[in-house]
């Protein structure tokens, strides 16, 4: 169910379709868009994505997880639908950053459900299965506005966003569960055993006695994460989502152009970008298989390292086959350890508390993928050399690993 809805989501999402449509959108004579101001519009997605998924933890306190996760489909789905009628610049631009605002708290509460609902010594590979959806939806996005672009306007592809409303919603709205945590902490403990019984979950890995009294609060998750007992731990996730995050839209969106500089043709370019999330699908998940096994953490810091490393050989004039070969583990080095940071995080804390720290540090992280395009663009303005963009993307890859070898053990609430 919540592998469906990551792929749903991220397939059609704004951060995928953006640089297409963004494309299509700045030659859209009817309303003269420059390219600036249609990068302009194109970052409003964005901070509408860091604003809903910093907001959203405090939202899932009140409202339970299963609701803010049908609200979101909702909000996106409607704005998707709404911007493929957009009548001005204006309005197109209020309405990505709506569109972002919906789908910052998909993310965030999709984690956190999927570690609650999987067997606990196999939460990390449940999670990496989830979110390849994220990948799978890159892909099958860059298809549909390599084929579509061509033949039909720009607003079709807005249009397609708007599917899940008819297709995933109905489906969410029947299936998906509330929070076994959330009904322990709103004093629905029946409901909530029952609700894990049916499940065939173990109720004591979920709930503790310390979930049970900390009651409702308004904001209360907000203010434990950011205590003695787990500031370092808050700070440190942070840190770790805006280098992976980073590395995330910094490769998407400066690769092609990269190697295209670097005496590929533009067909090789685009065919590195596809192995990139293919290479983050298959790795992550077969990462997370380890990652139940001998730890998340090392895992994730030695994913990061091996990004470093990956980054590095691409500067190399290799054969292109070889290259391939690197850009895949790449993929898993940064698209794929950004999977595992979320479920690290999501599984280092309480699960009263896990929704709230995935929604802090994934907000903090869309800082890094805010910064990415734009640092690899003032990078590659430098005019040192193509090498450049990649030894910038290698510093932070490692920078990622050092913040996560320096998360400290889980501690319980």
């Amino acid at each position: 169910m919540l592998q469906l809805l990551r792929v749903r989501c991220s397939s059609l999402s704004p951060a995928f379709l953006g640089e297409h449509r963004e494309h299509a959108a700045c030659k859209y004579q009817e309303w003269g868009l420059t390219t600036a101001q249609a990068g302009m519009i194109g970052s409003l997605a964005l901070v509408g994505m860091l604003l809903g998924t910093m907001s959203v933890g405090m939202l899932t306190d009140r409202l339970g997880r299963r609701r803010i996760m049908l609200a979101s489909i909702t909000m996106f789905s409607v704005c998707m639908l709404l911007t493929a009628f957009a009548p001005s610049a204006e309005i197109f631009g209020a309405l990505r950053f709506l569109t972002g605002l919906g789908l910052g708290g998909i993310v965030p509460t999709c984690i956190a459900l999927t570690v609650e609902y999987a067997r606990k010594e196999r939460r990390q590979i449940a999670n990496a299965v989830m979110f390849s959806g994220y990948s799978v939806g890159g892909v099958a996005a860059s298809l549909l506005a390599i084929n579509l672009l061509q033949h039909v306007e720009f607003r079709w592809l807005y249009a397609i966003g708007a599917l899940p409303l008819v297709t995933l919603l109905p489906v969410a709205w029947k299936l998906l569960p509330e929070s076994v945590a959330y009904l322990a902490r709103t004093g629905r403990t029946g409901e909530a055993k029952a609700t894990a019984d049916r499940f065939g979950l173990i109720y004591s890995d979920i709930v503790s006695s310390d979930d049970t009294a900390r009651g409702t609060a308004a904001g209360s998750s907000l203010r434990i994460i950011f205590t003695r007992k787990f500031l370092l731990s808050t700070i440190l996730f942070a840190l770790a989502n805006f280098c992976g995050l980073l590395l995330v839209y910094g490769l998407n969106t400066w690769l092609p152009q990269i190697m295209r500089q670097a005496g590929f043709n533009l067909g090789d370019s685009l065919t590195f970008l596809l192995v990139l999330n293919a290479g983050a699908i298959i790795g992550s998940i077969s990462a997370s298989v380890v990652a139940d096994r001998i730890g998340i953490k090392k895992v994730v810091t030695a994913s990061f390292l091996l990004a470093f490393v990956a980054i590095l050989m691409l500067t190399l004039q290799l054969p292109l086959a070889m290259l391939l070969v690197i850009v895949a583990f790449a993929g898993l080095g940064s698209v794929g350890t950004q999977i595992l940071v979320g479920g690290y995080c999501a599984t280092h804390y309480p699960q009263s508390l896990s929704a709230t720290a995935l929604s802090w540090s994934l907000g903090v992280g869309r800082i890094g993928a805010i910064c990415g395009p734009i640092i690899g663009g003032a990078v590659a303005s430098l005019a040192f050399g193509w090498q450049m963009n990649f030894y910038m993307f290698a510093i932070f890859a490692v920078l990622g690993a050092v913040v996560v070898f320096t998360v400290p053990r889980r501690l319980r609430a």
